[in-house]
């Protein structure tokens, strides 16, 4: 029924709707659901393309039971701010992550980017994302770590010298220049391949065609960063209630 929890018999109709190309919007109309609600299911569970009705009900079964089964937070894990649903943060963190993954995150990284972007402070100490996840610290460190090479994230100390890891205004910037940078490098190799396989041949012609598209779109990559950064620097009112 609208508003409850999806059946099975809800799940096959997401499927059959994402298979004949329908609109999130259009398949929540056939369900009577908001869509946020179908935008929330696809992405928590292998995207549009990868959705399986079956595989996705089973998860969520699982997610349920884990959840019944799972010990309070610890003290010290950050609380719901501002008079935030709980359920829902939590289910918007899992479909952050979904499309982290999606773009090539291991799965507990993106967990990870995606705790730090939902807090307000972005940033969190080790022992605070360990605790707001629900994980080990080893995982935690390991995440970080490969986050931090990335350029995905950074660590600084607070006033007390413990590190804390941060996404602020500039890492999205920073993050999008170096990948720029790595796409412009594929260029770079794919142009000396033309002169290895000898110009004129069909190897070379390819070669020569993928390192001016990858040019071609690592420059417009930079200049449409430089050219919206300001945007990452956008000032909103906030409310008095700062909590993680």
């Amino acid at each position: 029924m609208p508003g409850g929890r999806l059946t099975q018999q809800d799940r096959q109709q997401i499927a059959l709707g994402l298979a004949d190309g329908l609109a999130y919007a259009e398949i929540a109309r056939g369900l009577g659901r908001p869509t946020s609600t179908i935008t929330r299911e696809v992405m928590r569970n292998g995207g549009p393309t990868a959705y399986r009705a079956d595989l996705a009900h089973r998860a969520t079964e699982h997610r349920t039971h884990r959840r019944r089964k799972t010990a309070p937070r610890e003290p010290g894990a950050p609380s719901q701010a501002h008079g935030r649903d709980a359920e829902a943060v939590r289910e918007y963190e899992e479909v952050l992550a979904t499309v982290f993954m999606q773009s090539g995150l291991p799965k507990m990284t993106a967990r990870v980017l995606a705790g730090l972007y939902t807090t307000d402070a972005g940033s969190l100490s080790a022992s605070q994302l360990a605790g707001r996840l629900q994980v080990s610290p080893a995982s935690v460190s390991k995440a970080t770590t490969f986050l931090e090479s990335q350029g995905l994230i950074r660590r600084e100390r607070d006033e007390r010298r413990r590190e804390r890891y941060v996404v602020d205004d500039d890492v999205l910037y920073q993050s999008m220049m170096a990948s720029a940078r790595a796409t412009a490098h594929l260029g770079e190799v794919a142009r000396q391949g033309v002169g290895v396989l000898g110009p004129g041949t069909a190897a070379a012609a390819r070669l020569e065609n993928i390192a001016r598209f990858v040019a071609f779109v690592s420059e417009s990559i930079v200049r449409a960063a430089d050219q919206a950064r300001e945007i990452l620097h956008t000032k909103v009112e906030t409310t008095s209630d700062s909590a993680p």
